[in-house]
């Protein structure tokens, strides 16, 4: 028997509240499904599952408040018997019954009870579709105007998102979400940026260097990729930005990961944490996965679609959980040079400030050239300052020569 437990969605994340189950007791899960809804301090998540097996009990239910690692759900593995699944059930729920709480008797009758909180049906969005539309009425799912209820909301007053324009426990909660003064739901996600921060210099013993790049070679090489194509298609500098560190990291690995259990764990790819503001105020940073098996343009694509979603708070859990360092660019805000700290559990944060016009020497002359202050704050135990000097160098290597930006690093 398999536990499906609450992600961490972040450092700063201690808690989360379930909003939705996409699953029911029987469902066939694999690796990848989103299968619940989590409501975290900055966003309203979409969770994945990482195991494979068939869904026995749901523990959690919705609107729940719960901390990170609370077992949400109970699976049988692929190869596990339905008798043998059932058994380890009722051990576990007999394990779970404290001293005081009822005899044996008690114990037997909780454990082969059915769940305590009914699952969600997957299709429950788009049967209320259906079944809305055939009586000429807004189309709202069951669990959706339970939870409008409770929260006093006017469910016909919603724009429904889910199939045929069913209003969904999502739009309820969105609701909710706008109804709350915006300074209150800043002051939430600053509180736990704070915290996530905090910890961060308390605990890492951050060193820091930086290095001033031109960028002359990579704008005339990027002004003719752009030079013939709409203004919806044209590449930003800073895709090259990231793409060189992606591929840096290959040859620099010790930057790359996280520090856990008292030691670095390597990350298992290049997952780039992209540094998005909000508009509500704060800061998220979803990963950009494998960013350095990517070509220019694919990784301008999905670099566009992950802001966008970051900003609509759309976001899976893997995006949220899985950045092995993070890379923040302040260039549009006038800053030139950037003094990370490092987002635990990872151990570096890439920084980029404004591409200005500098004096640079070049064949002995001084002439007006593009150039970016790039910075490395960076985890003491798991690096050092020789081989983060080398990263930079080699970040600066690349943006030298940025044909090569359009290789794989795979």
């Amino acid at each position: 028997m398999l536990e499906f437990k609450l992600p961490s969605l972040g450092a700063e994340m201690e808690e989360g509240t379930v909003l939705e189950w996409r699953i029911r007791p029987g469902d066939r899960v694999k690796k990848g499904d989103v299968v619940a809804v989590v409501d975290t301090s900055k966003a309203a998540i979409d969770v994945e599952i990482w195991q494979e097996g068939t869904v026995l009990d749901l523990l959690v239910g919705v609107g729940d408040k719960v901390p990170v690692g609370t077992v949400l759900a109970l699976l049988r593995e692929v190869d596990e018997t339905p008798e043998h699944a059932e058994q380890a059930r009722r051990a576990r729920a007999a394990r779970d019954v404290r001293p005081g709480d009822g005899d044996a008797a008690a114990a037997a009758a909780a454990a082969s009870s059915p769940p305590k909180h009914a699952a969600v049906p997957a299709g429950t969005d788009a049967g209320a579709a259906a079944r809305g539309a055939a009586r000429g009425r807004r189309a709202v799912s069951p669990i959706a105007r339970k939870r409008a209820g409770e929260l006093g909301v006017e469910v016909e007053a919603l724009r429904g998102t889910g199939p045929g324009g069913a209003i969904t426990l999502r739009d309820v909660e969105a609701a909710t979400r706008k109804a709350v003064p915006e300074a209150d739901r800043a002051g939430e996600m600053r509180r736990a940026i704070a915290a996530a921060m905090a910890r961060s210099k308390r605990e890492i013993p951050h060193y820091y260097l930086a290095a001033d790049v031109c960028l002359a070679a990579a704008a005339r090489w990027l002004a003719d990729r752009n030079a013939e194509r709409p203004v919806a298609e044209r590449v930003l500098m800073a895709v090259p930005l990231l793409k060189a560190v992606a591929l840096a990291l290959n040859k620099y690995p010790e930057l790359n990961g996280h520090f856990r259990d008292g030691r670095f764990v390597p990350g298992d790819g290049i997952h780039l944490g992209v540094a998005v503001s909000l508009r509500q105020g704060g800061l998220i940073a979803p990963a950009l996965r494998h960013a350095d098996r990517d070509g220019i343009d694919e990784l301008m694509r999905r670099l566009t679609d992950l802001v966008a979603r970051a900003r609509s708070l759309s976001l899976r859990s893997s995006e949220m959980a899985d950045a092995t360092v993070t890379v923040t660019n302040l260039g549009d805000q006038g800053v030139e040079v950037v003094h990370g700290v490092i987002y635990p559990p990872q151990v570096a944060l890439v920084g980029f400030g404004k591409v200005a016009q500098r004096p640079w020497a070049e064949d002995g002359a001084i002439v007006a050239r593009p150039v970016v202050t790039a910075s490395l704050a960076a985890d003491h135990r798991a690096s050092d300052g020789h081989r983060g000097a080398l990263f930079l160098g080699e970040v600066n290597r690349l943006l030298q020569s940025p044909a090569d930006l359009d290789r794989s690093g795979g």
